[in-house]
């Protein structure tokens, strides 16, 4: 096991770790060669589960044999980062890690037809820009049975490094796939499309008829605004949850969660 001790964060290993943006981090031009950060054991279990790739590991020496002790039996050569904890502090959000950190390598990105094929409810996550709420809301389509979830490609990227966080790892656990066309094309999969929106033609969430469609995407609009115009023109079904208090709206990740609920699988 290869232990590095650093005294300072700008170490060029551990970049990736405190000064390296997340666009960095994806590397858009070559994804497959793009890394993600996964924070605290117990989420980084749940990636190394799903197969991805670890790169290096950064944490306090008391975790070497501790907390992370098992990750690194399972990969004795994988590179390991220790420093102290008043250094390790001045990284954002190391206090929330249980103390360790570990980059992993990315997949390469799956065909949105392929992780479609066997489905029958999915959530689309349409330019959602809030990390946490990206975060909450695979947590919630993990919980209550999706197959999926599609973004636009205005969306947050779910392995950004918060939304990774905030899902305790579900992003790891639901397939997911960016949507390069319009809403409407998952209709060319079979899809009936479910505009969640507040409009006079809008119909209960609860309403028997959704409950007898065999394949449901399930549409989540942008923090403010909510749903584009021409989406929700597009969709098959306009969807309102019923509210009471003189309640308009939810949070969009809590809105996820009750129409995941009412619309899961039967």
């Amino acid at each position: 096991m290869p232990v590095i001790h650093i005294d300072s964060l700008d170490h060029p290993e551990v970049q990736c770790y405190s000064s390296l943006t997340e666009a960095q981090l994806r590397n858009r031009l070559e994804p497959e060669k793009g890394i993600f950060i996964a924070e605290s054991p117990k989420v980084i279990r749940v990636a190394l589960a799903a197969g991805y790739e670890p790169v290096s590991l950064l944490c306090e020496e008391k975790h070497i044999s501790g907390d992370a002790a098992d990750i690194i039996e399972m990969y004795p050569h994988l590179p390991v980062y220790t420093a102290s904890r008043s250094l390790l502090a001045s990284l954002t959000g190391y206090t929330l890690t249980r103390g360790v950190l570990t980059a992993m390598r990315r997949k390469p990105f799956c065909p949105t037809g392929d992780l479609l094929r066997e489905a029958s409810r999915v959530v689309v996550i349409d330019s959602v820009v809030d990390t946490t709420n990206i975060g909450a809301i695979f947590r919630s389509a993990a919980a209550l049975g999706m197959d999926a979830v599609i973004l636009t490609r205005s969306s947050c990227d779910p392995l950004n490094r918060r939304a990774v966080r905030v899902s305790m790892g579900t992003v790891f656990q639901v397939p997911w796939a960016w949507l390069d066309g319009p809403v409407s094309s998952l209709k060319d999969y079979g899809f009936k499309t479910v505009a969640m929106a507040l409009t006079d033609k809008s119909i209960s969430l609860d309403d028997p008829v959704l409950r007898t469609e065999p394949r449901l995407a399930i549409v989540m609009g942008t923090e403010g605004d909510g749903l584009a115009s021409k989406t929700i023109e597009e969709a098959d079904y306009t969807v309102r949850i019923p509210m009471a208090h003189g309640v308009d709206s939810l949070n969009v990740a809590a809105a996820a969660a009750v129409a995941c609920w009412e619309l899961r699988k039967r």
